[in-house]
Order: C-alpha cells, then structure tokens, then sequence
C-alpha cells in the first residue's frame, strides 16, 4: 500500500482531503423498558436527504431539504425532514434494524428531527423506538446505511454504542461488518475498532505520505524510531482529549495544517540535501548529545511533535469526536488507535530497511530517491494547503 518508490505515482490521483468522500453514522442504544430498544441516530444531514429523496422518489424532499442545507437554517432543516418524515424514515429503517433472538423489532419514530453540529457539518438526530419481544435475551443490530451501492459516499460507517441485555460497549459497522449481537465477545469487538483504525490510515493518503516524509528523512535507525515515537504519542494525546471532548478544533483548520505539516517534513530534508549535498545524512558530531541525536535531529523531533497533535485531531474526526463521549466508547477508541499504530509500523518496518540498504550500498542512489520522494510528499503537501486553504 505504502511502497516508497511509487509514492510519487500516487500523487496525481488525491482527492484533495485524502480522506475521500466517507460518512459516519452514529447510533446510541438503550433499553427505557422491557421490550423497548431506543435507538437515537445521527446522520449527515444533506446526505440523508438526498438518499432518502432519491431511495423514496421524493423531489420535494431534495428540493425543500437542499434550499435549507444551502442557506445553513438548521431550522429549516429539522422542518424539511418532518414535513417529509415518512420518505426519511422509510429510508432509514429499511436499512438499519433491530431484532430480538431473530425476531424483528418494529420501529416506531419518536419525537421530531432535530440537528446538530458534527465535524463542522449538520446531522439530522433521529430518535426510533423499537418494539421488541420482551422475552429476549440479546439482540442484534445491522445498518447498511448509505451504501456504496448509492455512489454519494463510500466506506460509510456506523459507529454503535449501547447499554442492553446487562450489558454495555461499542461496535463499529461497515460493509464487512453490517451486524453485531449485543452478546459478541471481547475479541469481536477489539477487532471491529482494530481493523477500523487500521484502514483509515492505510485510506488516508496524506497521514501514509506524512509518515513516508519522516522516513525519507531519517539518517539513522534511531532517528526513525524516536520520529515514530514522538508522533505516536503526541496523536494520542489529543485523540484521547478529544474523545473526552476535552480539545475540540474545526476540520476548516485541522485539514489544512496536516497538509501543511507533511510539505514542512518532507521539505526539511529537501533543504537538508541543497544545504549539504552529498553530506546531507551525516550527523553533526559537534552537536552529538543525548540518545546520540544532534541539534538537528532534536529540531526535528520538536516539529514532528507538534505536528503530531494536530494529526491526532485528524484521526479523532474520522470518527466525529468533537463532543465528549461515554466511557465504553474510550476503550474502542483506544484499539482504534492501536490499529493506526500497527499499520505505521508495518509501513517502517516494509519501507526504513529498503531505503538503508540503498544508502549503505550506493550513497548517492539513496540520496537520489529520497530526496524524489521527499520533493514529491511536498509538491503535494502543499496542493493540498492550498486546495484546504480554499474549500476545494
């Protein structure tokens, strides 16, 4: 995924938030009494009108809930969606349910739509009560909810918390994955959020080129490690105080500084190469000081630091986090993070060693293809600061 000699291939083709065009539904599940399960959903507004509008042949949906969406009247919105409750509602129950032990539970919609920021955007919050067998003992829940099938998102997820049947957790769903039982096992649930966090680094193009920068640049085995490092705990530290709602930082300022982060990393070594040639991975043995890094080296990691905080924001907006969220969802957000962890080191594990030998065998060869892949991570660095800069 991650080959360092094809990088540069790759940079034509990014969209410009490396993201891609996803969505994140969130869903919370109680039980308020026996044989009743509430199931309150979030949804991206103007993505759920459209598809309700196109899955229920309802222009008059598109057209009242797109005029609000445009003129940003969240309560024109909440209106647009409950003149038109029975398109949205169709929409959504047919692709997302309950059922008791195998019995489907009946939907009922309570109370009316009503919208809320989430990543800077509007989400349609809607409140369902299933009506389940009350004798059951464990359910189970399946979305397939904005479907790639509907070609307006891809990869879409449902993020599920829930507290039924005696116990309470968190699940994540996708195509893969569309159902869980509230009777799933430790380990089913660590692997949804393991794998979850895993593909959203392997499907996040700028975070994969912000790592390549940091390995281009690297003189030594050390230098990659204590890089990897210093990244490593500065993103989990704002994403776990994002998860507790702790730091909350707009997407219209998160996106642009990740896309100006990795233009500044892979530059640096840009710079690096113009200001010393053919010396520019020697170590400045003047300055050697503790963990054998030099002045250099320290400056570095003080920039990959910082930067660090900003990309944690990024990871923590793949899934929403802007507000606090309930503990039994920390823990998963947690195996979230170990997957980003497992896939940053398998790229450094794959990639480091190549680029070693190269530079050990032949020097300037080495020099050559990392300064390549260093002037090409910034090249699109910094298209990508531009194209963030002006909402394109």
């Amino acid at each position: 995924m991650a080959a360092a000699i094809a990088v540069v291939a790759l940079l034509g083709a990014a969209p410009a938030f490396a993201h891609g065009f996803t969505s994140t539904v969130y869903v919370d599940l109680t039980s308020p009494a026996t044989g009743h399960v509430r199931a309150a959903l979030g949804l991206e507004y103007d993505l759920l009108v459209v598809s309700a509008a196109d899955a229920e042949k309802d222009d008059p949906l598109f057209r009242t809930g797109d005029a609000a969406f445009k003129a940003g009247d969240t309560a024109r919105q909440a209106a647009a969606l409950d003149a038109h409750a029975d398109s949205v509602v169709a929409y959504v129950t047919g692709r997302f349910g309950v059922t008791a032990e195998g019995k489907a539970c009946t939907p009922v919609r309570d109370g009316g739509f009503t919208i809320e920021q989430r990543e800077d955007v509007p989400y349609a919050l809607l409140v369902l009560d299933y009506r389940c067998p009350e004798s059951a003992e464990s359910h189970e829940v399946r979305s397939g909810l904005f479907p790639d099938s509907e070609k307006y998102v891809r990869d879409t997820k449902t993020v599920v918390t829930y507290d039924l049947d005696l116990t309470s957790g968190s699940a994540a769903l996708d195509a893969r994955q569309p159902s869980f039982s509230t009777q799933q096992s430790w380990a089913e649930r660590f692997w949804e959020f393991f794998r979850l966090g895993a593909e959203h680094l392997l499907t996040g193009l700028d975070h994969i080129l912000f790592l390549l920068a940091l390995i281009a640049g690297s003189r030594r085995l050390r230098e990659i490690v204590l890089a990897a490092t210093t990244f490593t705990l500065a993103h989990s530290v704002t994403f776990i105080l994002a998860a507790l709602g702790l730091v909350q930082v707009p997407a219209s300022f998160v996106e642009p500084v990740i896309a100006f982060s990795i233009a500044v990393v892979a530059g640096w070594h840009l710079w690096r190469i113009w200001r010393r040639r053919s010396h520019a991975t020697d170590l400045d043995l003047a300055g050697h000081g503790h963990l054998s890094l030099d002045s250099a080296g320290w400056a570095r990691l003080a920039v990959v630091f910082c930067f660090g905080l900003v990309h944690g924001l990024g990871f923590a907006s793949a899934l929403g986090i802007e507000q606090a969220l309930s503990w039994k969802l920390l823990w998963s957000l947690l195996v979230f993070n170990v997957g980003i962890e497992a896939v940053q080191l398998a790229i450094i594990i794959v990639v480091f060693p190549l680029l070693a030998l190269l530079r050990h065998r032949r020097p300037a060869a080495g020099l050559w293809t990392t300064g390549a892949i260093a002037a090409g991570v910034s090249v699109m660095g910094l298209v990508w600061f531009v194209q963030r800069i002006l909402g394109i």
